[in-house]
């Protein structure tokens, strides 16, 4: 072997020992990541005075340092499949993280980031055996790019487990596009592959199959024009609550917590909303998944004006399979989903003409 051929040789082989103390680095970056939430939500759980929940609540694990030291790990090395396992973390745990402006405002933390990850699947691991968790990711996602990645999996993926896992996100990312027929089509279309090829692939301990059938049973009860299912809990001081006895009113249903992507900007369309249409009969209900304790002190502020369940288990959320926050379902006064999607203009809209053809017998 030549001296140019030596020197290829030991190139490559300091490149395989850079990519695999790369990937293990990432690793142990996102284990120390797992094991500081597994810890903090432990002792979330055990802690017992109000204000010792508070504490533990404030001091979350910060997905944002883990994201700084994640990208600075696989940024220069998407082009390589062992990005692919971290890179599903970032795209998963990101899209909520925002930073704040001089102004008071704030913008997605990691949007270009996030943009680059999708450029590199498209460019070099279309075809990849290790897409499962990328395709998970994707699914979450709110990124009209998403289901256009999404949707080239399913059709060209060697392997038709991965097929039937981007089958089911696709389907989960139609969702969001409404209800008329070409949309069902294609969301059951992809249902059925999902559950043909993908029923028994584990995605974080949940399997597909299961995935599948709560999106079908969205489909069934949970779609524009179905009555949608009565909700009773208790409100953040323990007082009942449920969705039947706002009867007669047009009802804002917010899932939300205090982490959502973009939390305040959530905040301050409801409560505009709540404002624009007070003393009509219309009313907003929220559903929180906060700890009580945070539930309670962002409404003895003021800084949330409306009722809200109290939600901590996620339980009132699983009666609606909802995956994703926040999500915003508007009901007729016969409780019938007139808009499932974001809070924003079109659920306002909706709203507004609704009330449009009720007289305003129901205040609030």
């Amino acid at each position: 072997m030549n001296h140019f051929s030596c020197l290829l040789a030991l190139l490559s082989l300091l490149g395989f020992a850079n990519a695999g103390a790369s990937a293990a680095n990432s690793q142990r970056i996102l284990k120390a990541y797992q094991d500081a939430a597994n810890q903090w939500s432990a002792n979330l759980r055990l802690a017992a005075p109000p204000e010792e929940r508070a504490k533990i609540s404030a001091s979350r694990p910060d997905a944002t340092a883990t994201a700084v030291q994640v990208w600075a790990d696989i940024g220069g090395s998407l082009d390589q499949e062992w990005t692919l396992e971290p890179a599903a973390w970032f795209l998963r745990n990101t899209p909520g993280l925002v930073t704040a402006k001089a102004d008071g405002t704030t913008t997605p933390a990691f949007s270009k980031e996030n943009e680059t990850i999708r450029k590199a699947i498209e460019s070099y691991h279309l075809g990849s055996p290790k897409l499962i968790p990328i395709c998970a990711a994707l699914a979450s996602s709110t990124h009209p790019q998403s289901l256009a990645l999404l949707e080239k999996i399913q059709a060209n993926h060697p392997d038709t487990k991965t097929q039937g896992v981007a089958a089911l996100g696709a389907a989960i990312q139609y969702k969001s596009l409404g209800d008329d027929g070409e949309i069902m089509r294609k969301r059951l279309t992809y249902l059925r592959k999902a559950i043909i090829q993908s029923s028994e692939v584990d995605l974080d301990g949940t399997s597909v199959a299961k995935l599948a059938e709560d999106e079908l049973y969205i489909i069934r009860f949970l779609t524009k024009g179905r009555v949608a299912p009565d909700l009773v809990g208790v409100d953040s001081a323990n007082r009942p609550l449920s969705l039947e006895a706002n009867k007669g009113k047009v009802i804002y249903l917010l899932f939300w917590n205090s982490k959502v992507p973009e939390a305040k900007r959530v905040i301050d369309i409801t409560t505009a909303t709540a404002k624009k249409f007070k003393g009509r009969p219309f009313t907003v209900i929220g559903v929180n998944s906060d700890p009580v304790e945070t539930l309670r002190d962002l409404q003895a502020d003021n800084t949330v004006t409306w009722t809200n369940f109290s939600d901590a288990g996620n339980q009132l959320a699983k009666e609606y399979r909802i995956n994703t926050l926040p999500l915003v379902y508007i009901l007729d006064t016969d409780r019938k989903i007139q808009y499932v999607g974001l809070p924003g203009s079109f659920a306002e809209l909706t709203a507004e003409a609704l009330l449009a053809d009720v007289k305003p017998t129901v205040t609030e």
